[in-house]
């Protein structure tokens, strides 16, 4: 019972402070992470077997980890060593492409090839942050779009903000369809056993039906202000210039880029695990990367990863206690067995919290709650569930400012150069379009699982 206390307080403390964002995010987790290793596993349960499972060690060191032989391992408890080491790789890689100016480049060879025209800029500008998204932190997305979108829109004459928006929320939507697409898809991948094909063949879909309905409404709300028929410019005379400084490291970055897709898209084939992949291409980046090397090992976000080492031990309190069993437990109840009505609060309740709290740990908090309900109720499985988690946690954090680090980045640029975003702007326009998409979602699940 006295550890049951422990863990929920430390868990209620660590969101308060992580909301309050007085703090670095990585200090609070860690911090409380401390906390639950002394008061939950040490003064409440007095159990070292709990804090072990916990740390969960000794499980980089098992063939499984590396290589499963096409069979999914499962990690459902205490530290996901696997999302931390695949996301210090992938970061590795993106630090790469960056440094061969290859964000930059593409996007202005697509507004090139969209004649320099404003609503063809905005329209492309969508589906470039979509698909860039399934495969690349969506906080370097929107990094590097929003500032090539001012870029343009001095030129061009247009207003950047809808576009800035319309990219941020398309950036979380194109997130949800991969495993790596946004990092609460990869805990949940690498915690339930999941492949990169299975998120295509789920949330992919269900996250390419939303993209062409969110496309429709963005244009046909937004494309009256993207430019002032007075401001109009004439194309024929518009020349952003559009170079590659050194063609070597352009050309490796992006056969890096092309063999980590490979990889994760056949990994279910050929049993090499996320952390396999996330180590192989860091690797062969530093390698390609010679001089730069240690550079690009400097740019890692280090406290991004001690962020989720703190978080996880903090959830791990939860369950080792057996907390998330109860809450678990409780929604069953709540639901009466329901399958449409548990589904319905599994993606409202993931949307709405993921909306003023960070996904991640939510994210962490209800894979053992999902787990926990699939093994109590017979009329919904934890695949259904899985998905339904993705899609609720991943487009809830387009709803507000602060839902998604991709919001505050978007938002953040386009204020520093001028253009500033509101609380009452941004959700006017986005709070619809997540209700809208939540929508098709949720009814997407009930007629294709259900």
């Amino acid at each position: 019972m006295l550890g049951e206390v422990f863990a929920v307080v430390i868990f209620v403390a660590m969101f308060g402070f992580i909301v309050w964002d007085r703090f670095p995010k990585h200090i609070v987790t860690l911090s409380c992470g401390a906390l639950t290793s002394i008061l939950v596993f040490g003064v409440g349960m007095r159990s070292a077997k709990a804090f072990w499972n916990t740390i969960a060690i000794s499980g980089i060191i098992k063939k499984e980890f590396w290589y499963t032989a096409g069979e999914a391992a499962e990690q459902t408890s205490g530290i996901n060593w696997a999302t931390i080491i695949f996301l210090w790789g992938m970061m590795i890689m993106v630090e790469g492409m960056a440094e061969a100016g290859f964000f930059d480049w593409l996007c202005l060879k697509i507004a090139k090839m969209a004649k320099y025209e404003p609503i063809r800029i905005f329209v492309s500008f969508m589906i470039l942050s979509a698909f860039l998204a399934m495969f690349i932190d969506s906080i370097t997305v929107i990094l590097f779009l929003a500032a090539v979108t001012i870029r343009l829109a001095r030129t061009l004459k247009f207003n950047p903000v809808p576009v800035i928006m319309a990219e941020v929320f398309c950036a979380n939507l194109g997130g949800s369809a991969t495993m790596c697409g946004d990092p609460p898809n990869i805990i949940i991948g690498t915690s339930l056993g999941y492949s990169f094909a299975d998120f295509v063949m789920n949330t992919g879909v269900i996250g390419a039906v939303s993209l062409l309905i969110i496309i429709l409404y963005f244009y046909f709300t937004m494309r009256n202000r993207l430019q002032d028929p007075s401001d109009k410019v004439d194309i024929s005379k518009i020349n952003v210039e559009v170079k590659i400084d050194n063609k070597v490291e352009f050309i490796r970055s992006t056969v890096i880029f092309v063999l980590a897709v490979i990889m994760l898209i056949t990994h279910a084939m050929t049993g090499l695990t996320v952390s396999f992949i996330g180590v192989f291409i860091a690797i062969i980046t530093l390698i390609a990367s010679r001089r730069k090397a240690l550079m690009l090992l400097k740019r890692v976000d280090y406290y991004t990863l001690l962020f989720f080492i703190g978080l996880f031990v903090v959830v791990g309190g939860l369950e080792q206690t057996g907390v998330l069993e109860e809450i678990a437990g409780f929604i069953a109840k709540v639901s009466g067995g329901n399958p449409y009505i548990m589904i319905a609060i599994i993606l409202w309740v993931s949307a709405i919290a993921s909306a003023f709290i960070d996904n991640i740990p939510f994210s962490a908090t209800m894979i053992p709650v999902i787990s926990s309900l699939a093994a109590q109720t017979p009329g919904v499985d934890l695949h259904t569930m899985a998905w339904t988690l993705a899609i609720g946690t991943d487009i809830g954090g387009s709803m507000t400012p602060i839902g998604a680090s991709a919001n505050v980045v978007g938002i953040s640029t386009a204020g520093k150069e001028g253009y500033p975003i509101s609380w009452s702007t941004y959700c006017k326009e986005m709070v619809p379009g997540t209700m809208i998409v939540l929508v098709v979602s949720m009814l997407n699940i009930y007629f294709r699982y259900l």
